[in-house]
């Protein structure tokens, strides 16, 4: 059984950073792609990031590029997501996920996901 644990979110102003954590455990096929979506009240899923399994080469939405880092420490099977200059818009519960695809699109049709952890960002 897969699960995926995020944590790490919280309130902060606008400026600010705060990184997320997602601990996996369970079977997952080995080129799994490992990512982030986030869903604000009455919008839909948007793809955030995601990290590819072997070259950890990294992929974000043009959104969060430049201010957010994904990345993974498979040792500890910790997934990151490192979130700076933090607006409003980017208040959101964000969602842990794994799938075959690397897409960050893909994200929000994941195979796995988490239980979310919210994060609030005030002007």
């Amino acid at each position: 059984q897969v699960q995926l644990v995020e944590s790490g979110g919280g309130s902060v102003q606008a400026g600010g950073s705060l990184t997320l954590s997602c601990v996996y455990s369970g079977y997952m096929a080995v080129r799994v792609c490992m990512g982030w979506f986030r869903q604000a009240p009455g919008k839909e899923r948007e793809g955030v990031a995601t990290i590819h399994p072997t070259f950890l080469t990294t992929y974000y939405a043009d959104a969060v590029k430049g201010r957010f880092t994904i990345s993974q420490e498979k040792a500890k099977n910790t997934l990151y997501l490192q979130m700076s200059s933090l607006k409003p818009e980017d208040s959101a519960m964000y969602y842990c996920s794994a799938d075959s695809s690397c897409s960050v699109e893909a994200t929000t049709t994941a195979r796995y996901w988490g239980q979310g952890t919210q994060v609030t960002v005030s002007a």
